[in-house]
């Protein structure tokens, strides 16, 4: 799994790591059920500490998007169509768009950057 990790960015690395996993859900990188790295091969692979790796799978594990299995590892989890979204997705959608309309960003703007980045996400 290639990963690209920005060691400068304000954004905390196994926070990355989680959101680069669920783009990758997204896109179909990743399917359900498919096996996911071991904590100490990603973090070796990464070049960060495994509790790193250890602090994104904890986070991705409740919010769903993986399940853990001693004797099967490290997998994506199926998705429902209906599912649920964290509400700290929400949470930073909320502030996304508040940061268009104050920037002086239309509805319409708005909504036409969803759809945009809708699609390109396949």
């Amino acid at each position: 799994m290639l990963l690209r990790l920005d060691f400068n960015s304000d954004r905390p690395i196994y926070q990355q790591i989680r959101d680069q996993i669920v783009v990758g859900i997204a896109q179909g990188q990743l399917r359900p059920g498919e096996k996911l790295p071991t904590v100490r091969a990603l973090a070796d692979e990464a070049g960060v500490n495994m509790m790193t790796v250890s602090k994104a799978y904890q986070l991705l594990k409740q919010e769903g998007y993986i399940t853990t299995d001693r004797r099967s590892g490290t997998v994506v989890s199926p998705r429902e169509k209906d599912g649920g979204v964290a509400e700290q997705t929400v949470k930073r959608l909320k502030l996304a768009l508040s940061e268009l309309r104050v920037a002086g960003w239309s509805r319409e703007q708005a909504l036409d950057l969803c759809r945009e980045l809708y699609e390109q996400e396949g």
